[in-house]
């Protein structure tokens, strides 16, 4: 799924235009961005919550060449499914009976 059907799920559920269903998309994301480089936690209800984790430097090593190296500290992104949308995935799977 992408930004554009996004858009048109908006456009044809809700009734505005596309260019109104795109700005309202796109400020989503942008305050969603504006969060995770403040460091903060975002938390859709019944969905899941997104977390700015900090990684501190550690010793690595090249898989290819076998040499040691330092990998920088970082910050890397984790999302953490809520139990109603795991629940709602295993009973959308049972439906189907897909095992």
């Amino acid at each position: 799924m992408t930004k554009a059907d996004l858009v048109e799920i908006i456009f044809e559920k809700v009734g505005l235009s596309k260019k109104e269903a795109q700005v309202i998309v796109e400020t989503i994301f942008d305050t969603i961005k504006e969060a995770f480089i403040a460091g903060e936690s975002v938390k859709l209800s019944g969905f899941g919550t997104f977390n700015v984790r900090y990684k501190r430097a550690r010793r690595g090593r090249n898989p290819k060449t076998g040499q040691e190296l330092e990998i920088a500290p970082r910050r890397v992104l984790t999302f953490r499914a809520s139990n109603q949308l795991k629940a709602y995935i295993e009973r959308a799977h049972a439906a189907k009976g897909v095992s």
